[in-house]
Parts: structure tokens; sequence; C-alpha cells
């Protein structure tokens, strides 16, 4: 299906599938009562900034492999950040709370977002916490699979031949 598409075609399923990823948590967020945490912000937040790379690859698909580069490597990071929410799930008592002591600078970014945008951006939660369990898995680790699957579209994007018109 994804040698069917054009460039930007493949760069705009990915930006829709990305932040579709975001409302689905956002509305998830408020029927199951969710209280996000710094790092579920932060995934959020590479979320929305590969969505966004995958726009700015549809509005100029002659850079295809430079954009895909980034889009991989805003996937690795998404995943980097959710398998730390993971771990920091499967073993809270080996793990350092978010929030507490002094802010990393990741955290401070986080709050100034949640300062901006509150309903997209605030933090009322813990990292170590599983408000919400589907099949087994936490939403941690449903998007370590999420930051996987639009790693691999990425790669795809980029390595698949394209669509002469």
């Amino acid at each position: 299906m994804f040698q069917r598409l054009s460039v930007r075609s493949g760069f705009i399923l990915l930006a829709v599938v990305s932040f579709g990823f975001v409302a689905a948590g956002l509305v998830l967020g408020e029927v199951a009562r969710l209280n996000p945490c710094h790092l579920c912000i932060l995934q959020r937040v590479i979320y929305l900034v590969f969505g966004t790379w995958s726009l700015a690859g549809a509005a100029f698909p002659g850079g295809r492999r430079f954009w895909c580069v980034l889009l991989i490597l805003t996937a690795i990071g998404g995943m980097v950040a959710a398998g730390q929410q993971s771990w920091m799930q499967y073993a809270p008592q080996l793990a350092t709370e978010c929030g507490f002591g002094e802010p990393t600078p990741t955290e401070q970014l986080v709050n100034w977002l949640g300062a901006q945008w509150p309903a997209m951006f605030m933090v009322t939660g813990f990292c170590t916490q599983k408000d919400w369990i589907f099949l087994g898995f936490s939403l941690a680790n449903w998007s370590v699979l999420c930051f996987l699957l639009l790693l691999l579209a990425a790669v795809l994007q980029m390595v698949r031949k394209t669509r002469r018109r």
C-alpha cells in the first residue's frame, strides 16, 4: 500500500497518524481521567515534532531523505522517552521520580509548555504510575510500540521507490 502513495502523500499519512496519536492521547486522558507526567508530555511533544517534520516533508518532497532522517531520529527519541517511562513503571523502587528535586532542562521545557497551553501540556501525574492498562500494557508501553511503528514507516518512506507521475 505504501508503494502506491506519492512521496507527498506518504509524508501526509505520517503526519496524520502522528497527530492522531496525540488526539487519541488527549481523548483517552479526558475519558479515563488520566494524569499525564513529564515524560507523557514529552512524548506528546515528540509526536507533534514528528508530525511537523512530516508536513515539512510533504511541503518539500524533494528533500525526502533529509526529512526521513529527521523522522527516524525523532521516532528514536520518542522510543527512548517512552522506554524510560516504561522502565520507571516496571521498577518504580529503582526510579527517581520526575518532578522532584532540581528540574532537568526537559522538565523545565515541559513546565513552560504547560504554562503556555495547559489543556495540552499541563503535568498532573507521576511517571511511575500506571493509570491505564490495556491488554497488559501501560500507555507508556503502547507509546513505545507507536514510536516503533512510526520509525518503521519513516524507514519505508526513505527507502521505497517513488511513484512516477
